[in-house]
């Protein structure tokens, strides 16, 4: 009981120690305020999708007659906030897309991608995706983006190639669009 006793006090102590250093390395003094810039970078998207594996979806895209390949169409919603004092932009995309429409069919692609680009143009992002189809080609799958944006003149070209991944499904697209920056 006594050697206990003597090991709680002691990581009461340990704790203490350190979440009295953590606080005292958080003083106001030492931090150094940054003024941002935020940005609107939307615009229209377009490119292809490409169901790559030989998963459940893949084979019920098969069995319904449709390509492996589909065409994609729609607009970006961009949300960016940049150091004013240089560095990387912070991202938040959402993007909602028709998937199919050569095909004869409609399918709803959303996606919802936070990330940073970096001042020449890289950028790499993260975040869900939900693809709305009928019946069991529905799904949701996590979204790795990476890209490159070029400017020219006062405008933005992106171009990306996303891998999108789930137990029912792997897709690869690639997609390009413009973007006018408008400052907020």
């Amino acid at each position: 009981m006594f050697r206990r006793l003597i090991t709680i006090s002691w990581n009461i102590v340990l704790a203490t120690l350190l979440i009295t250093l953590y606080c005292t390395a958080q003083t106001t003094d030492s931090v150094e305020t940054e003024n941002f810039v935020e940005r609107n970078l939307g615009g229209p998207r377009l490119g292809v999708t490409s169901f790559v594996d030989d998963g459940e979806i893949t084979n019920v895209v098969r069995g319904r007659d449709l390509g492996r390949v589909m065409s994609q169409f729609g607009w970006l919603f961009e949300y960016q906030v940049i150091p004013e004092g240089g560095g990387p932009a912070f991202l938040v995309q959402f993007s909602t897309l028709v998937t199919g429409v050569e095909q004869g069919v409609f399918y709803p692609n959303l996606s919802l991608v936070l990330g940073i680009r970096t001042p020449d143009g890289f950028e790499l992002g993260l975040g869900p995706n939900l693809f709305v189809g009928s019946g069991s080609i529905s799904h949701s799958a996590l979204t790795v983006v990476i890209g490159k944006n070029f400017k020219y003149g006062g405008v933005n070209i992106p171009v990306n190639i996303s891998l999108s991944t789930s137990p029912k499904v792997l897709r690869l697209s690639l997609l390009f669009g413009y973007a006018v920056a408008k400052a907020k």
